[in-house]
């Protein structure tokens, strides 16, 4: 029985995919020379610039500035200007008002009813100005506390900023892995469209059965679901990165290639050492501090308190009339001799809380250096794992080479070949993972440690994509 003539259809299909592929090159080209790709530096400085997270931390922190800037002017003296008018025919103000003005006559006083005067009016216009002299330490120990509690607030704005830059990482993390994925896949597409079309030209000549062409076929349209199912995260991935941009069109770049991570360049200890500055622990430990002193403010109130007037009055029968003056120095001293002990109680009590809120720090600073070593354990793993995955991917892409060239001679079977390519698809499935991971780890551990996680970046090595192929190894 001769062979059957070989279908020209597999050879017309394969030139209008490549004429498509060009196309498509072509056109993502454009678009690359019109928005460049968004690297994991730029993500995570814009993420520090424009998130919201941040902003309300820097409101934060203004606020606590301005709140110690009002606790220190209470040591400043205050100058008040008072206008007061009244009319009243009480004879004992009548008679003062009347003296105030300097309108006093002794020849009217007498003249008339002193216990039924008439109606006075008078208008006083008093400058006043007031200094604390003495409060018994409470003063200081606001203002004390006015700036332990800006200083948390600055550390607190700082840790809002190293999250905001993580979270930033992580979705750009992502959004990369998505792109790499999806390219990946599309690769691997490529490659089954044209197992399949040479399987198909096999089984027009009968060197092949239908039931391999068809498994080929089944294999095509499994990567086919999963290119969708990607093509979809990575439109979700893009989503999630615009927001921890602070994009609000939702629209970002496309992200940069993926580099492996850089090796962890401190061990343990010193990790271990940089989480003791750490944001939030640092705002913590000036928030008990500024509770410790609650104690002595308390007992503040069991000291006397003393204040000096200066005052200066202008009275007429007018408003803003100055037919009379006066001046007085006022210095007033006040001591609570009994309180129902009310005093020594808040002060007792702030103590306790002061202690309760050092042994929480206490349990959170160990917490904190739990979560250090548990992150340098994973980022350590993670980053072996994706050395291993590396070699795993090189043996992979060698045996579908040695595979592909077995089955071009006809010595394997289509379904033989299939495996390879999906051995190989795995294994760059498992290499991307194990990519993103240590990468991920290690940003992980720097925010755990209290670092920027800008310090992971570091020394990072070449991109695997971009170091040359093992002879003879078949393009992805």
């Amino acid at each position: 029985m001769r062979p059957r003539p070989r279908s020209r259809a597999p050879v017309r299909r394969l030139a209008t995919a490549l004429a498509l592929s060009a196309v498509l090159a072509v056109a993502a080209t454009a678009a690359a020379d019109d928005e460049a790709p968004l690297s994991l530096e730029q993500a995570m400085a814009t993420a520090r610039a424009n998130s919201r997270g941040v902003a309300a931390a820097e409101a934060q922190l203004e606020a606590s500035r301005q709140r110690l800037r009002q606790a220190r002017a209470h040591r400043l003296p205050s100058v008040r200007l008072e206008e007061t008018w009244l009319s009243t025919d009480s004879p004992a103000e009548a008679f003062a008002l009347t003296l105030n003005q300097e309108r006093f006559s002794f020849a009217d006083f007498v003249a008339g009813d002193p216990n039924r005067p008439e109606a006075v009016e008078s208008a006083t216009t008093r400058l006043a100005v007031e200094l604390p002299l003495y409060t018994g330490g409470e003063l200081t120990g606001r203002i004390r506390q006015a700036e332990l509690a800006s200083d948390a607030a600055g550390a607190e704005a700082r840790g809002s900023a190293d999250a905001a830059a993580l979270a930033a990482a992580e979705a750009w993390l992502d959004l990369a892995g998505a792109g790499e994925r999806v390219a990946l896949l599309e690769r691997s597409l490529a490659t089954v469209e044209r197992h399949v079309e040479l399987a198909a030209a096999y089984v027009d000549q009968g060197m092949r059965v239908r039931s391999e062409l068809l498994r080929a076929e089944v294999e095509r349209s499994r990567i086919e679901d999963l290119l969708a199912e990607a093509r979809g995260q990575a439109g979700v991935a893009a989503a999630a990165l615009a927001f921890r941009l602070g994009a609000d069109d939702g629209a970002v770049p496309a992200a940069a290639p993926l580099s492996p991570p850089a090796a962890l360049d401190r061990d343990l200890e010193a990790w271990l050492a940089a989480a003791d500055a750490r944001p939030d622990l640092e705002a913590a430990r000036r928030r008990v501090a500024a509770a410790a002193l609650e104690g002595k403010l308390a007992r503040a109130a069991l000291l006397p308190r003393v204040g000096l007037m200066l005052r200066g009055d202008l009275v007429d029968d007018s408003p803003f009339g100055d037919h009379g003056d006066s001046t007085a120095v006022v210095v007033h001293a006040s001591l609570d001799l009994f309180a129902g002990g009310r005093h020594r109680a808040a002060a007792a009590a702030a103590d306790a809380e002061a202690d309760a809120a050092r042994l929480r720090v206490a349990d959170f600073a160990a917490a904190v250096r739990l979560e250090v070593r548990a992150a340098w354990v994973a980022a350590d793993a993670a980053r072996r794992r994706q050395a291993t995955a590396g070699a795993a991917l090189e043996a992979a892409r060698e045996a579908e080479r040695i595979t592909s060239e077995r089955f071009a001679s006809g010595v394997v079977k289509t379904l033989d070949l299939l495996d390879a390519v999906t051995a190989r698809r795995e294994t760059e499935a498992r290499e991307l993972a194990a990519r993103i991971d240590a990468h991920r780890s290690a940003l992980r551990l720097a925010a755990a440690a209290g670092r920027p996680p800008e310090e992971a970046l570091a020394e990072r090595e070449p991109n695997r994509n971009d170091l040359p192929e093992t002879p003879g190894s078949p393009t992805p």
